[in-house]
């Protein structure tokens, strides 16, 4: 077969469990080829023998396995970043979160910003930040050990100077230690909602980097309870929230001591990013 009516009969086989089969074939299949996606395009009329890696990589989305994990790579911000599970995949939702940091760090206009980033995952946010604001001075922390570890690795892969510390949020830190910004894409996720949520998510990836308590806001309001304590004066928190979730956090942030209340608006037009100012 050319390469053509192969993505054809995997976009079939594919097409019940994904929203973009066509997209996930192309993507497997260059990654089976060792070919970029756009070159693989180029080629749809040639007749490529098709390792047999493809099938291994289309067992595993048929059962739901994130594309992320299976090319063990994924873009965010522009830049790639290795995944692997059960770690979170990075979102494009969570970009609007490093916007607002990075407009933070430009209205400033100050040099060595303090910037903590919580619950950094695979460090995409840190990093992002990093490499985009170099003259920032970056801490992240997490309280899985595995998590920290692959954010290591991308730190490296990107040549930023990250201090990592392991630990549940600022438990993580030194009691004196404060920052100018604070950011973080914490679990926001209610605990009756994971049935409700997509296999690949289920099946894959880590719960506890999405579950958060009975209305999803445990993480939330520890985080904006203690933030004010390692955080300097006019100091600035941003959060990622999940659906629904503004007016409870607009509440929890005014609670918390916090003004200049805003909420950015993801692609889909749903209040994603939270900031603050104490």
């Amino acid at each position: 077969m050319t390469l053509r009516e192969s993505l054809s009969v995997a976009t079939d086989r594919l097409a019940p469990i994904s929203e973009t089969p066509r997209l996930d074939a192309e993507l497997l299949l260059a990654h089976a080829i060792g070919l970029t996606r756009t070159k693989l395009l180029a080629q749809l009329r040639d007749s490529i023998p098709v390792p047999q890696a493809f099938e291994t990589f289309l067992q595993r989305r048929l059962d739901h396995e994130p594309i992320a994990y299976i090319m063990g790579t994924w873009e965010f911000f522009s830049l790639e970043f290795s995944t692997r599970p059960p770690i979170l995949v990075p979102r494009p939702e969570t970009e609007h979160l490093v916007e607002a940091a990075l407009a933070a760090v430009k209205a400033a206009k100050s040099d060595s910003l303090r910037v903590l980033d919580l619950c950094t995952g695979s460090g995409c946010v840190a990093i992002t930040i990093a490499k985009s604001a170099p003259e920032t001075r970056v801490t992240a922390t997490d309280l899985n050990p595995e998590a920290l570890a692959l954010a290591r690795e991308n730190a490296l892969r990107h040549e930023v100077q990250i201090e990592f510390h392991e630990g549940d949020l600022f438990q993580a830190l030194p009691a004196d230690a404060v920052f100018d910004l604070i950011v973080s894409n914490p679990p926001y996720v209610a605990d009756d909602e994971w049935p409700t949520l997509s296999p690949v998510i289920q099946k894959h990836e880590d719960p506890r980097a999405l579950l958060a308590g009975e209305e999803g806001l445990d993480f939330i309001r520890t985080i904006v309870t203690q933030a004010p304590r390692h955080l300097a004066a006019s100091g600035f928190l941003a959060l990622e929230i999940g659906d629904n979730q503004r007016d409870a956090v607009a509440g929890i942030l005014q609670e918390g001591g916090f003004d200049n209340i805003r909420f950015h608006k993801d692609l889909a037009g749903i209040a994603r990013i939270a900031e603050g100012r104490l």
